[in-house]
């Protein structure tokens, strides 16, 4: 039980500390969030290099391809500032 717990309080303090700014992510760095792929991350970089950078989480939805579902499932991994930080 104890070994349970730990593994769990682990993942638990990975995924706090996990985050994608979508601001300066890479294409592979986009490519780690749920439900995006190449052409989704493609399209991320395309939207801020055409319109600047996101102000918001919610301006995600006017990305092509990207839709309410994409946005609920990426939402608790993005960030609009700071480092990016994956897992390897």
């Amino acid at each position: 039980m104890k070994k349970i717990l730990l593994v769990l309080l682990a993942l638990l303090s990975f995924n706090a500390f996990s985050a994608v700014n979508i601001n300066t992510a890479t294409q592979a760095e986009l490519e780690t969030l749920e439900g995006v792929g190449p052409v989704k991350a493609q399209a991320i970089i395309d939207y801020r290099k055409k319109n600047g950078g996101f102000k918001n989480i919610d301006e995600l939805e006017k990305v092509d391809g990207i839709g309410a579902v994409t946005l609920a499932n990426v939402r608790k991994d993005v960030t609009l500032s700071g480092k990016t930080t994956v897992a390897a």
